[in-house]
């Protein structure tokens, strides 16, 4: 079943096409997975940019949480206005049997049904199915969402439907599927995945799924 109370969804609830790159960002990487900045860095330049709410993804690892935590602490204590954080992990999985990506938001750090996708690597045999990490994310009190739904072998509406029925929270409706400098949603699909979702009483998310040294931009 979907978590239904999450202090996240407070949150999601008022994502739209505007709210990436200045406001939310639910969707980006660090050097602890193939991103190209370090943690603090990362951080740094979300609070520089003025982000009210974020995540960090890397794949399969959420090493970066607590050093960006740290960091936060630090600037808050000294009076600063500093983004909320919260964890994330990007997981991949087969949804369909089509090898699908799933973000991990909102989830106790360190608990242990989560630890088997935390280890760096995708997982192989029964874990890699999509209902087995749906199931580990909620134990672990997370949010699971699918991340950019229209990259994948199959179409995005038949596969936020199965997401749908098998206990997902959301998708990450608002994407830069052009992959631009700057960071814009892709109107026609992102439009389409977020009434879809809509209609199915699904959280939408937004996030640049940056890799390298801009935060506005992938």
């Amino acid at each position: 079943m979907p978590t239904v109370d999450h202090p996240l969804r407070e949150v999601l609830d008022r994502v739209g096409p505007d709210s990436c790159p200045g406001q939310l960002n639910f969707h980006c990487h660090t050097v602890c997975s193939d991103g190209s900045l370090e943690p603090e860095a990362l951080i740094e330049q979300a609070t520089r940019l003025g982000l009210q709410h974020l995540a960090v993804t890397d794949h399969h690892s959420s090493r970066a949480h607590p050093p960006m935590q740290a960091w936060l602490r630090q600037r808050r204590e000294a009076g600063e206005q500093v983004p909320t954080l919260w964890s994330g992990m990007e997981i991949s999985c087969l949804l369909r049997g089509c090898l699908v990506h799933v973000l991990a938001l909102g989830f106790e750090l360190d608990h242990p049904a989560l630890q088997p996708y935390n280890r760096g690597d995708a997982v192989v045999g029964e874990p890699l199915r999509a209902e087995a990490v749906v199931k580990a994310i909620h134990a672990a009190g997370g949010l699971a969402v699918l991340a950019h739904p229209a990259r994948y072998r199959l179409g995005h509406a038949e596969l936020i439907d199965t997401a749908a029925s098998i206990g997902m929270d959301g998708g990450e409706a608002w994407y830069d599927y052009d992959m631009q400098p700057r960071w814009q949603p892709s109107p026609l699909v992102c439009e389409a995945i977020d009434r879809q979702l809509s209609n199915l009483g699904l959280l939408r998310t937004c996030g640049t799924d940056s890799h390298g040294i801009d935060l506005s931009g992938r």
